[in-house]
């Protein structure tokens, strides 16, 4: 039986299950509404900005990744994908010797002989296929609402992009900007930042390495008051889904950890009226407080780090687990030198999940 993942929300309950190289992947999404359906075009068009094997940053693992779906008893909706370039071999000679920065002995530890003996299993980057099968419908039925999700590669290899703290609280500029995002072959605002970034990433690629990002995800149209205090706050359910993404190590809100420095008088952000409207004059909290979302068409900002594809072509250190050796390993197979890029619209599609999850509570109180 293959490995599962299951989110329980507030509404929604969400199980992915699959491996990197088992036949199918997918996910059953329990808690939707009467009537809400997937969108197969805005799913396709999400998938194709996940999908693989189209670029020299991404791995040249080549996959279609077409969403199928069907309705089963107890109103679950199924999105699946047919595997169809997996290559399992890749992997022989490393079974028993785990990847530095991998699942594979954490997952060993965990599953014994269940866990995964090719690629990283469950704990894969391509699982966040699935990810995106049900963050694609939440997309869609918060567009319904008003409310948009966008996010851009903020920073890679040292190289910084534009950013929504360049930028007047609510600027509809910056906003523009996002948009075309989603219809770009590099997914950052400035085209010199996406060269510079390309340049770093192939940088890393001919040295057999790997390189980190930061993600910047903005939320646009969430009215006030959604949300909870303590363990019902918004920060604590968007970090909830980020941390499902497989690379994702930090998640910082607002101005995050930089408010360490800053004194009260500096950090706090004043009220002041945009019409009838209470606004904010700056926006360090990234649009929340107290797990609060502001509204006043104040967005929702935050950042998230993306750590360096562990798998890299180059000799590293590690054990045998059958000899109880040190020994080292050369990662052969098919990996990206940086996952970043291709994390872009799993980042919105698992925002948008945590917010449509949220509304829902809301909405059916």
């Amino acid at each position: 039986m293959s490995m599962e993942s299951t989110y329980r929300g507030d509404c929604l309950e969400l199980t992915i299950y699959g491996e990197s190289h088992s036949p199918t992947i997918g996910v059953y999404i329990k808690g939707l509404p009467e009537g809400v359906e997937a969108d197969k075009e805005v799913t396709y068009k999400l998938m194709s900005r996940r999908a693989p094997g189209k670029n020299k940053w991404s791995t040249p693992r080549s996959e279609k990744d077409e969403a199928l779906f069907e309705r089963l008893e107890g109103d679950v909706l199924h999105g699946y994908i047919i595997n169809a370039n997996t290559k399992p071999k890749d992997y022989s000679s490393i079974e028993n010797k785990p990847r530095p920065g991998h699942a594979d002995y954490t997952g060993k530890l965990k599953y014994g002989d269940k866990a995964s003996k090719s690629g990283g299993g469950i704990f894969s980057g391509r699982m966040t296929a699935p990810l995106c099968i049900a963050g694609s419908i939440a997309l869609n039925e918060l567009k319904k609402r008003g409310i948009e999700v966008y996010a851009h590669l903020k920073s890679c290899g040292g190289v910084m992009d534009d950013n929504y703290y360049n930028h007047d609280v609510k600027d509809e500029a910056f906003k523009q900007e996002l948009i075309k995002i989603a219809d770009k072959e590099f997914p950052a605002i400035s085209d010199e930042a996406a060269e510079g970034m390309k340049a770093k990433i192939e940088e890393a690629r001919m040295a057999q390495d790997s390189v980190g990002a930061v993600v910047e995800c903005v939320i646009y149209g969430m009215e006030g008051g959604i949300g909870g205090p303590l363990f019902d706050g918004l920060e604590g359910k968007i970090a909830n889904l980020m941390y499902a993404i497989p690379a994702v190590k930090g998640v910082e809100f607002g101005a995050g950890f930089d408010v360490a420095g800053l004194l009260g008088s500096t950090n706090n952000d004043s009220f002041v009226m945009d019409g009838d409207n209470v606004s904010l004059a700056t926006n360090k909290c990234g649009g929340i407080l107290g797990g609060i979302s502001v509204g006043g068409g104040v967005p929702l900002v935050f950042d998230l780090a993306f750590k360096p594809t562990p798998s890299i072509s180059r000799p590293q250190n590690t054990v045998d687990l059958v000899s109880r050796e040190n020994t080292s390993i050369e990662i052969m197979g098919r990996h990206d030198p940086c996952v970043a890029p291709r994390a872009v619209p799993v980042v919105e599609a698992a925002a948008a999940i945590a917010i449509y999850d949220a509304i829902l509570k809301e909405e059916t109180k």
